[in-house]
């Protein structure tokens, strides 16, 4: 992985359990489709964090292998999963796994990939997918930034005030070239909507979960929670703020 990038989120873990958005049954759906996934199929969510997808393939039945790097998260997914004998927890990197050869049905990548080493990500997941005809999936959670007034003013925020928000966007995926990941360039992009629906508290955390909002209890910070205020004040309908994304699937294979 990128430098530093395994250690961006450890002082964020909580707010990150509590507020994070979670993805459509959709996309879900949508993934166990095209992928003919059944219910002894092993998926390996890698860059899993907290788990926030590692559940929804297991409320499904299926067989996941969580590899994350950040103790900080991988044990929040732990304790959360400790009763599911189908969750099992892997210290691993995109780059360096540790899973065995030639052991999944499907990988998937939920709001990590850009933070992975591509070249090395890819011959890692060429090592552990069962055959080629397994796929992996690229997903993101897109904020979109200018469906609404708060939308455009939250993230000029984000743009004024975040520590490194424009170089550590993955929105803007730079440096992503899915044609050079995916084999013979080939690979489909999938599309489904989803929100969140906040009031200040929840808004607040939703921010403070970002690696690039300043820490909560700095000065920064502090100020930062002050104009996130102002923003929620402005434009809150009976006390709630809706924040909107885009699910992106990119699917295809390495091998």
């Amino acid at each position: 992985m990128k430098t530093d990038s395994t250690q961006r989120f450890t002082d964020r873990v909580s707010n990150y359990v509590k507020y994070r958005p979670s993805y459509p049954k959709e996309a879900i759906n949508y993934l166990i489709s095209e992928c003919e996934l059944n219910p002894g199929s092993k998926i390996a969510d890698v860059g899993s964090g907290t788990g926030i997808f590692s559940a929804l393939l297991l409320d499904k039945g299926y067989t996941v292998y969580g590899v994350e790097p950040n103790e900080d998260m991988r044990l929040s997914a732990e304790s959360l999963f400790s009763e599911n004998k189908n969750f099992i927890s892997v210290t691993g990197t995109a780059e360096d796994t540790t899973l065995t050869t030639h052991s999944m049905d499907l990988i998937i990548c939920a709001q990590a990939f850009h933070w992975f080493n591509a070249e090395e990500t890819q011959k890692e997941f060429k090592r552990i997918l069962k055959d080629d005809s397994k796929y992996v999936a690229l997903i993101w959670n897109n904020r979109l930034t200018h469906v609404d007034p708060f939308a455009k003013s939250y993230d000029q925020l984000l743009q004024d005030k975040g520590t490194d928000y424009k170089e550590v966007n993955h929105q803007h995926l730079k440096g992503v070239n899915f044609q050079s990941f995916f084999k013979y360039g080939e690979y489909t992009l999938s599309k489904f909507a989803n929100k969140q629906t906040f009031d200040y508290e929840g808004l607040s955390g939703r921010a403070f979960s970002s690696s690039y909002v300043p820490a909560e209890h700095t000065d920064a910070g502090i100020e930062f929670a002050r104009l996130l205020k102002e923003l929620f004040n402005q434009y809150h309908v009976n006390g709630q703020i809706e924040m909107r994304y885009e699910t992106e699937i990119y699917l295809g294979k390495v091998c």
